[in-house]
């Protein structure tokens, strides 16, 4: 594993957030990259192509966005929403001095992408989105809502590796076993009995399929922030969250958006495919 600086900072509320931090080889005069992880996840999920991307001169930072990994865990599970987490990571990037960054989210990454873009413009020089968009298919979000924050039944690592296989196998179907156990590491912790999922179960307290205002305000944001910014989709040829159909609808909204097509996997693409790291290491040489 790279190494990366350990960066804890305060939001206003007082909770104390997490993010790792990895060096630029060599001057680090290009933009910095922030990478944005889904809604159950964590910033592990970065650890192969965040040293990567920085070992071709972009510094990555890597945030656990409140309530997940080792970030802190919110008393109040309402702000378990885009916009917090939006001041969350602006917080951060003002603590580091950074005005300006390439943003890498995926799924719910995304999402606090296209509402940093709206509240904090400047900040975003632009996007890659990972699976997501401002619209999604409500299959998969039914899917989601099936074992988001129910917790699980876990006892050893073996049942951490098998709760993956049966909430995501049909969107990783080429994983070995070797990559499921990688994977459980990813998304679990170490608990006193055994490990135990590394996210507060309360962020489903705000899951619901979006209602007709929610998607009014989802395609704004996503027009604010693509129609004005070099922007890349990386889309899962076999996603339950964006379909072709959305893909194509995003394009009509923001033309000059980039689309690439991951094959063989679903929601999300996991950023070691040799599709996705060709399609970011391209789209980053076309930025300062």
């Amino acid at each position: 594993m790279a190494a990366f600086s350990e960066r804890r900072w305060g939001a206003p509320d007082g909770l104390t957030l997490f993010a790792r931090d990895y060096a630029a080889d060599g001057a680090a005069v290009r933009l910095p990259v922030v990478c944005l992880h889904g809604l159950t996840r964590n910033s592990k999920d970065f650890e192969d192509i965040a040293p990567r991307i920085a070992g071709r001169g972009r510094r990555v930072i890597v945030p656990d966005v409140r309530g997940r990994g080792q970030s802190g865990r919110d008393p109040n599970p309402a702000n378990y929403n885009p916009k917090v987490y939006a001041r969350d990571v602006a917080g951060l990037l003002d603590s580091l001095d950074i005005p300006r960054a390439i943003f890498l989210g995926t799924s719910m990454g995304g999402i606090i992408t296209m509402t940093l873009a709206a509240i904090r413009p400047k900040l975003v020089a632009a996007s890659i989105l990972n699976d997501v968009g401002p619209e999604i298919a409500p299959e998969g979000v039914t899917r989601i809502l099936s074992y988001a924050g129910k917790g699980a039944s876990i006892q050893s690592w073996g049942d951490a590796a098998d709760y993956l296989r049966r909430t995501n196998g049909p969107a990783l179907p080429a994983f070995k076993d070797a990559d499921w156990d990688r994977l459980a590491r990813r998304t679990f912790g170490e608990g006193p009995d055994g490990p135990e999922l590394d996210y507060d179960p309360a962020i489903s307290g705000v899951l619901s399929m979006p209602g007709r205002l929610t998607k009014f305000i989802a395609r704004l944001l996503f027009r604010r922030l693509a129609r004005k910014r070099p922007t890349l989709l990386l889309r899962g040829e076999l996603s339950d969250l964006i379909t072709a159909d959305i893909a194509a609808r995003m394009v009509k909204a923001a033309p000059s958006m980039e689309v690439v097509v991951v094959p063989g996997v679903g929601h999300a693409p996991m950023l070691d495919e040799p599709v996705a790291v060709d399609a970011i290491e391209r789209f980053l040489r076309t930025l300062p």
